[in-house]
């Protein structure tokens, strides 16, 4: 009876701790793969064209104190083939700051292109939010939704900051 009481008390203890800023994870750089939908196929009525979309990407910085630098923002087609470096120097992204690039309707990137995103900063910092929207409209049909980028690599501080 007592065990179950004091694990009881535990679990209690556990879930009224409140989560700080220590619990969040820091990290010094990233490379993130984000899918990035230039177009996608459509129905019947479309004739199996696929459907033209632009595609906007975002990048956040979440981190309220520090910076990073945005090192590289490269394009890539269904197949993997490098269409454009869109950061070709070093970018700062300010605290709580954001940058968008664009990839225009008449792009040719397929439904399998992507964005690599490489940032680093000297500072540990929470991770950016890096995503995509995409968005189009043909013969009174609008479409949109996003893609989340996801991380291929990267280095996670081990200095927890408070």
């Amino acid at each position: 009876m007592q065990r179950k009481i004091s694990c009881t008390i535990l679990l209690l203890v556990f879930l009224a701790t409140p989560l700080y800023a220590a619990d969040i994870a820091h990290w010094t750089g990233q490379c993130i793969y984000v899918s990035i939908y230039s177009d996608i196929p459509a129905d019947n009525r479309y004739k199996d064209k696929p459907f033209d979309l632009t595609a906007t990407l975002s990048i956040r910085n979440t981190d309220l104190k520090s910076s990073f630098v945005l090192d590289r923002v490269d394009y890539y087609d269904s197949p993997g083939s490098k269409l454009q470096r869109y950061v070709t120097e070093p970018v700062t992204i300010a605290p709580l700051a954001s940058t968008r690039f664009i990839v225009r309707e008449s792009d040719q990137g397929g439904s399998g292109a992507k964005f690599l995103v490489r940032w680093h900063s000297d500072t540990p910092v929470t991770a950016p939010i890096v995503e995509s929207v995409m968005i189009g409209t043909q013969l009174q049909q609008g479409i949109s939704f996003i893609s989340r980028g996801q991380v291929v690599e990267g280095t996670l501080s081990k200095k927890i900051q408070p």
